[in-house]
């Protein structure tokens, strides 16, 4: 098999490419190399890699103790070795105490303040084959690429919600989502909004600072999982199966000059208390070497998705995201900390009492529907949702909800001069 021959999102999978598909599915020999770059891709020289993968591989949640756990929280510094020790199930019966040394760090460095924002997905098509998600190339999904008349459509009802931080997402396809129609929809986003992210395929640093001259503020990308040999079983085919370029996506963004970056693991697609633990370590040593950067950690969950609903985040469950959470903020007490709509509105209210600092509202991860979620217009030609979410509040009812559980709502924290 040729490295870069996809399919792209076919109707109707000819026998060819169902073939293909089942060799992918069962024949590891049939996949490429995962850890070989393509010709097309930066290579970097960073050692992060080896020092959060050193760290991962050695860890061991279950050699941790009690009294591990409360010298973690009676520490003045959480050490790397404190923050294993809160990571792991020994810390399980002291989640009141991380709660509340977490909601401490939160006080101390954000106030009361909560951040608001809101995703746009732009397009759905995608290269990649991840047997996880609703936008794999094999799985038989509506799918839409958003004109510029239609992501100004969007980005303008979104706006006039009182909006004023937007994520624009794409599925991963560099043929159908091309930097340069990135590009536009950041130059659009920029007459409505006064900060503006990116959720897309990983692409090189030219790219990168390409795209903070359109206008992109910061970048997010989810390594979906830090364990090589399941990174390997789960992305099958595409430009997103070579783990270590899409590992070093953030430093090529900051490279690229990106005021900011955002990590997160997908938990639930393999340990997660050492997907927790590389998370974090990726953000810790990547902050030591660009001290002027912001830095934000997701926590999302796997969700069910279209065609398969049977997905489940494993033993990640909320109390054990409330520890990992309430982990991060004593870890990094300066980091931001996203939790999104893939949550139920109880837990996200109150995990953003202790340690989480940002939010999404008016969520929806279809393609081109904002008009129908926001206005309750019909829309005729929509694209297929990357997964489900589990709270739907509009931007008034995540505000109202936030001002009345004794937080401060902020929508914007930074000035252009």
């Amino acid at each position: 098999m040729k490295e870069n021959q996809y399919i792209i999102n076919s109707d109707l999978l000819s026998k060819e490419e169902l073939d293909k598909k089942h060799k992918l599915e069962t024949d590891p020999s049939y996949r490429s190399d995962f850890m070989e770059y393509h010709d097309d891709m930066d290579r970097i020289d960073s050692n992060v890699m080896e020092q959060v993968i050193g760290h991962m591989d050695s860890y061991d949640p279950d050699s941790y103790t009690a009294a591990d756990v409360k010298r973690a929280l009676a520490s003045e510094v959480c050490s790397i070795d404190d923050f294993k020790a809160l990571l792991s199930p020994a810390a399980a019966p002291f989640l009141e105490q991380m709660a509340a040394k977490a909601k401490y760090e939160t006080s101390k460095h954000f106030g009361n303040t909560v951040y608001i924002f809101t995703p746009l997905y732009i397009a759905n098509y995608c290269e990649n084959y991840c047997v996880y998600c609703g936008f794999n190339c094999y799985n038989q999904i509506r799918r839409k690429q958003l004109k510029y008349e239609e992501i100004e459509k969007e980005m303008k009802i979104i706006a006039d919600s009182g909006i004023e931080e937007i994520l624009i997402l794409t599925g991963e396809s560099k043929s159908k989502s091309p930097v340069d129609y990135i590009g536009e929809a950041c130059k659009i986003a920029r007459k409505y909004f006064k900060n503006i992210g990116l959720e897309i395929y990983p692409v090189n640093i030219d790219d990168y600072k390409y795209l903070h001259e359109c206008g992109a503020d910061y970048i997010t990308v989810f390594q979906e999982t830090y364990d090589r040999k399941k990174y390997e079983s789960y992305h099958l085919m595409g430009p997103k199966r070579v783990w270590p370029y899409r590992f070093e996506t953030q430093e090529r963004a900051l490279m690229g000059g990106m005021r900011g970056v955002g990590f997160s693991a997908l938990l639930g697609l393999s340990n997660f208390r050492k997907d927790a633990l590389a998370s974090a370590l990726h953000v810790y040593y990547l902050q030591r070497k660009y001290p002027h950067a912001e830095f934000s950690l997701s926590c999302p969950r796997l969700r069910p998705i279209v065609n398969n609903e049977k997905i489940d985040p494993l033993d990640v469950h909320e109390k054990e995201l409330c520890q990992i959470i309430c982990a991060y903020r004593i870890f990094m007490p300066f980091v931001g900390i996203t939790v999104s709509s893939r949550e139920v509105k109880s837990f996200r209210d109150g995990i953003v009492k202790i340690a989480a600092t940002k939010v999404s509202a008016g969520v929806s991860t279809g393609i081109g529907d904002h008009e129908s979620k926001y206005s309750g217009t019909d829309c005729e030609e929509v694209g297929d949702e990357q997964f489900e979410i589990a709270d739907n509040r509009s931007f008034d009812a995540m505000y109202s909800d936030m001002s009345n559980n004794g937080l401060q709502p902020v929508l914007n924290d930074y000035v252009y001069v």
